[in-house]
């Protein structure tokens, strides 16, 4: 039950560092009050981290079992972690009277911080921070632009 109790510590440790990463993009989004905010985005990345973990994990216990012969795929986690987010994308997008839609870009925050821990679950610790990092540039980017182009509109 507790084989490898250091390597899901070091799993734990990295679900964490996942969920602080996601939940800075989560936190922009709330503030923005957008369908999916903090405790999304910080879920996404966390089990996202979670289960590239565990494929680690099994890689390993794989390699040690058989030999050096892997049956084990963990990129099918991967897609796994993709098509959970894509539904919960979905969720978050609203089309209104048919013609706009809304939440495009809190379902692609979704799936960024869903890749920032996929990230950070393989190991690739500082790719998921510089990956952050960029994202909250954008999400700010946009607002910024978005407030400049309101007023605009507004004078005008």
């Amino acid at each position: 039950m507790f084989d490898g109790w250091e390597a899901q510590a070091a799993v734990v440790a990295r679900i964490a560092f996942a969920m602080l990463l996601g939940g800075v993009i989560g936190l922009e989004r709330e503030m923005k009050d957008r369908p999916a905010g903090f405790r999304t985005h910080t879920l996404v990345a966390g089990a996202a981290a979670m289960l590239t973990g565990m494929g680690d994990m099994m890689l390993a216990q794989a390699q040690h079992d058989h030999d050096g012969r892997v049956q084990i795929d963990p990129f099918r986690l991967v897609e796994a972690v993709i098509a959970g987010v894509a539904f919960i994308g979905a969720g978050t997008m609203i089309a209104h009277r048919g013609r706009v839609v809304a939440g495009i870009t809190t379902a692609a925050s979704l799936l960024m911080v869903a890749v920032i821990g996929v990230a950070v679950g393989f190991g690739h610790g500082w790719l998921a921070l510089l990956a952050t990092l960029l994202t909250f540039g954008v999400l700010s980017l946009l607002a910024w632009l978005e407030r400049r182009v309101t007023r605009r509109d507004d004078a005008g």
